[in-house]
């Protein structure tokens, strides 16, 4: 395949008209199939006409919806027309076969296009020896940004950053600042975002002393110096602090952007809420993910590599398993003499796994977003240990006198009230602590929450329903 160079494409997306069917991704669904279509048939005039008026972010899908032939041609066909901006948007397992097809110099010539930000995002996930040879490739002020900024850890401020940011000194006015943007734009020597929403005032050392919106920008007067309309009142964010934590910083302060500074607080870019939009979908995508012991990218990975990696899940959950017919292995004489205590058994332990997985998702959701803190943890416990008692009555009394028609064994209805209850507060407790001790000793709750959880409702509601029944029946 012969390189070409991506650039980004002059034609606009269309906009869909009122009743159209669309797919996840905001085009029609007849385009996936269109574009399959041409090209089986090699129709390389279709496959650009089909290509052209995608915006990035629709391509990206687009490619992730093809098999790898299919993407490969697509490439070959239609590559010089993509916007770069693709390559960040698309998934990271697809993202690596469109990198070897369009080839690393190519790579490199799009992402110097690019906000630092989202060409930081594409080349951290490359191996090593190819991020070299791509940041070889890009021109050297462009690559001392992106160099920068790959020096922060994983999933920090700085490596969400943009490096371009728009600063004026303390002494110009509002026309100078005007004058400044519209020149500078027209020279394309303006290295600032495509995209933002405020100005930042720095003094001669860099240091940020106010922000000034576009909005009012625009609505003053040249004359009046920019400190007279600035707003002091600047949130900034050390570049070492988790994407997370400012995920929730923005969601808090309801921010649009904000200042990333670095240890002494020296201004070294800015963050906005278009990237902290896609670090919340990530967290929550991500935290769903492992609560079911999968990963992100498993819809695109290679059979072979999705089952070693859900395979360890698995295996835990077999050793959980073991552990709860451990316990009814103890009351086995029980059960042949009571074979009713079979029958309902599964029962008590699956209020009790379903009561405590609705705790745990909420105790884990609010641990995400900071809204239980060391003061409100044990209130939060008790609350839900009552609502697990309150139901659990409330359940005893309809499934006490449900095993009592049933097996005609007045006491067994009692037995599986008692249990019902006893496993019901205990779900409430258990889904409540386990994921606040997880927290406190640092492992991630969204992991290990539900493991923990599923082998003590398990484990308890069988040894409370068959010890009860072994007590009071036999």
């Amino acid at each position: 395949m012969t390189d070409k160079e991506l650039k980004t494409p002059e034609l606009e997306t269309p906009e869909p008209e009122m009743g159209e069917a669309e797919n996840r991704v905001g085009f029609e669904v007849s385009v996936v199939g269109d574009i399959i279509a041409a090209l089986d048939s090699e129709n390389i005039n279709a496959v650009r006409e089909i290509v052209a008026p995608l915006h990035y972010s629709d391509a990206a899908d687009l490619l992730e919806q093809l098999n790898a032939e299919q993407r490969r041609l697509l490439l070959e066909y239609a590559q010089d027309i993509l916007d770069p901006e693709f390559l960040a948007e698309i998934d990271e397992t697809v993202r690596d076969e469109v990198i070897e097809h369009i080839g690393l110099d190519n790579v490199a010539e799009a992402l110097a296009e690019l906000d630092t930000d989202d060409a930081v995002n594409v080349i951290e996930e490359m191996h090593e020896d190819e991020q070299q040879q791509v940041l070889e490739a890009i021109p050297e002020a462009d690559r001392a940004l992106i160099e920068q900024s790959l020096s922060y850890p994983e999933d920090s401020a700085g490596r969400l950053m943009q490096r371009e940011v728009m600063t004026v000194p303390q002494f110009w006015t509002v026309g100078e600042t005007i004058d400044f943007m519209r020149e500078s734009a027209e020279q394309e020597e303006w290295a600032v975002p495509g995209l933002f929403y405020e100005i930042i005032v720095v003094d001669p050392k860099y240091f940020p002393v106010g922000r000034v919106p576009l909005s009012v920008l625009l609505s003053a007067k040249r004359p009046i110096n920019i400190t007279d309309i600035m707003s002091d009142e600047i949130k900034l964010v050390p570049a070492t602090m988790d994407q997370e934590e400012v995920a929730h910083l923005f969601r808090r302060r309801d921010l649009v952007s904000a200042s990333v500074v670095d240890e002494v607080g020296r201004l070294v870019g800015i963050i906005t809420i278009d990237d902290v939009v896609d670090v919340i979908d990530e967290e929550a995508e991500e935290d769903i993910m492992r609560m079911g012991g999968v990963r992100e990218d498993d819809l695109y990975s290679a059979a072979i590599d999705t089952t070693r990696s859900r395979f360890s899940w698995l295996f835990v959950n077999l050793i959980t398993a073991i552990a709860a017919s451990l316990v009814i292995g103890f009351f086995q004489a029980s059960i042949e003499q009571i074979v009713a205590l079979a029958v309902l058994m599964p029962i008590v332990a699956s209020m009790g796994g379903n009561a405590g997985t609705q705790t745990l998702t909420v105790v884990v959701r609010a641990l995400a977003t900071k809204e239980i803190t060391t003061a409100n943890a044990m209130r939060q416990v008790g609350k839900e240990s009552m609502v697990g008692a309150i139901n659990g009555i409330l359940f005893a009394a309809l499934m006490g006198l449900v095993a009592w028609l049933w097996f005609d064994i007045p006491m067994l209805g009692a037995v599986i009230a008692m249990a019902m209850v006893i496993n019901l507060v205990v779900a409430g407790l258990a889904g409540a602590s386990i994921p606040l001790f997880l927290e406190k000793v640092g492992v991630d709750p969204a992991i290990a929450s539900s493991v923990f959880l599923t082998t003590v409702t398990d484990v308890i509601g069988f040894m409370v329903f068959l010890g009860l029944g072994t007590w009071l029946l036999i």
